[in-house]
């Protein structure tokens, strides 16, 4: 149960954090100066690291289903911890939007209060979610792996996040994560919550293929 509760907390400050730059801080036209496209990256990026160090020792810091598909795949987790893991997952990122709506609802006045997903185009966004999934996902496997330099591995995910986010956020906002997008579009509703099969389908695929390619190149399993 620590296990899922880490994975749990961590989903939510993932979602509050990364989500709420882009609500707050995202968007022009506010009070504030705003942090644009590089600093929502960052925001995201950061709060993996930060939680790589605070629950790694506990859970390995998933907060991320696509993540522990892979895992699976690659018998780095079992079947029953897998499911739990991403029930979990989805909980902490619906904590972390609650929040965020309850905190953006009357002090943001853009259409979006948590920072859901959302394309316009969806062959350029189906692409765009499972390439850079692919990437992020081989990151997380190769810097996890035996071998590996592992004391840097929550730098080497974090920092990748942050550049899939520069590439990816004017495509799609950036999901890479179906319990960051599932939270948030629950709680927006409308388009957002008919546009989520994308953000679940297509992150998905994009771990399954990382996790065979990964068994492919990588010598220790070989």
């Amino acid at each position: 149960m620590k296990k899922y509760l880490s994975e749990m907390i961590g989903t939510m400050v993932l979602v509050l954090m990364g989500c709420g730059s882009a609500v707050f801080a995202g968007i022009p036209g506010q009070t504030f100066t705003a942090i644009g496209t590089l600093g929502v990256a960052f925001a995201f990026g950061l709060s993996v690291i930060a939680m790589a160090y605070t629950i790694g020792k506990i859970s390995g810091c998933h907060i991320n289903p696509a993540i522990t598909l892979a895992m699976l795949i690659n018998k780095k987790i079992s079947g029953k911890d897998a499911g739990m893991y991403m029930l979990f997952q989805v909980i902490g990122a619906i904590l972390g939007s609650a929040i965020l709506f309850f905190l953006a609802k009357d002090f943001v006045s853009e259409t979006t209060h948590t920072g859901a997903n959302g394309y316009t185009q969806v062959i350029p966004a189906f692409i765009a979610e499972t390439v850079f999934t692919f990437i992020f996902i081989l990151v997380v496997l190769g810097s996890t792996s035996k071998g590996a330099n592992n004391k840097f591995a929550g730098l080497a995910i974090g920092l990748t996040l942050v550049l899939i986010h520069i590439v990816c956020i004017p495509i799609t906002g950036t999901s890479v994560n179906p319990a960051r997008s599932i939270a948030p579009a629950l709680f927006e509703g409308g388009q957002a919550l008919s546009q989520l099969w994308l953000f679940i389908v297509a992150p998905f695929l994009g771990a399954v293929l990382a996790a065979f390619a990964w068994k492919g190149i990588d010598t220790a399993e070989n």
